[in-house]
């Protein structure tokens, strides 16, 4: 007969928590840092505020956009302007935006404690109509992760330059020169395609050329490829590159105008004092 009464008060605790396969020790020494952040279990964190939020630009940009002062976000590349707030995106192309999360992704950072686990999420934005953005977030769970990565993805959003492959019929199908583009080992090279051909390339890299508005295009690419951040990452750099080539007929004499901050500067001198809220007019 075993006397229970001599059983340590730690080995009670080891027995209770039996039950949850955690030695009784809650989240502490056997569970070395694997499976957090899959979601939070404990239901929403208290002073989360649900609502959508009027937004209050912190840029001149997103002051002059709010405002309506820029009619388009071709304005925006025109200048080569960093967007630096996702809402920007949003006013001007947010009915058209299409969005797809591409893959996420667990990776891992070794601690003293054991593994810290994070997801990675790869979204790509685009509009079908020229326009196409690629994000990358990494968070604990996987709901932050995509919301971040949507937020990166608008803010790249970037205009891809569409032609033809021969004559001039019809509306631009395909890019108007070779592109390459690579990240790490891989990479990408679009090639023009007759119309018709389709868009010749692997699932992953054939989304994003979709979203850019692409409708025929050749792909050859090179490198570990079985990557797709990486390989995504390559197709997104060479699209990004349309407009950096400089074809006859770009060649018209430009004529320079003043960035958007220069021509309303005395705007948002008068309107937007000290870069904070639109002052109210006091009422005379």
């Amino acid at each position: 007969r075993v006397d229970t009464s001599l059983r340590s008060p730690t080995r009670d605790m080891g027995d209770r928590g039996g039950d949850r396969g955690r030695g009784g020790f809650g989240r502490g020494f056997g569970d070395r840092g694997r499976g957090r952040g899959r979601g939070d279990r404990r239901g929403p964190r208290r002073g989360r505020n649900d609502g959508e939020q009027e937004w209050v630009p912190c840029t001149k940009l997103g002051r002059l956009v709010k405002d309506g002062k820029i009619k388009s976000i071709e304005e925006i590349y025109l200048f080569s302007l960093p967007i630096k707030e996702y809402q920007i995106v949003d006013i001007f192309l947010g009915s058209k935006l299409k969005d797809e999360v591409m893959k996420i992704m667990p990776v891992q950072k070794q601690t003293s404690a054991g593994q810290r686990t994070r997801f990675k999420a790869f979204v790509a934005v685009g509009d079908n109509e020229g326009h196409v953005g690629l994000g990358v977030k990494a968070a604990k769970e996987v709901a932050t992760a995509i919301r971040g990565a949507l937020i990166n993805a608008k803010t790249n959003c970037v205009p891809v330059r569409r032609g033809y492959w021969g004559n001039k019929i019809g509306a631009p199908h395909t890019i108007p020169t070779k592109l390459t583009g690579k990240c790490g080992s891989v990479r990408v090279r679009l090639v023009p395609a007759p119309r018709g051909t389709g868009i010749v390339a692997a699932p992953g890299s054939k989304k994003l050329l979709q979203m850019a508005g692409l409708a025929d295009c050749y792909t050859s690419s090179t490198g570990h490829t079985k990557t797709l951040g990486n390989f995504i990452k390559a197709v997104f750099a060479a699209l990004s590159k349309s407009y950096a080539f400089l074809a006859p007929e770009l060649w018209k004499e430009t004529k320079f105008t003043k960035p958007p901050q220069q021509e309303f500067t005395d705007y948002l001198a008068k309107v937007h004092k000290g870069g904070g809220m639109q002052q109210k007019q006091s009422p005379m």
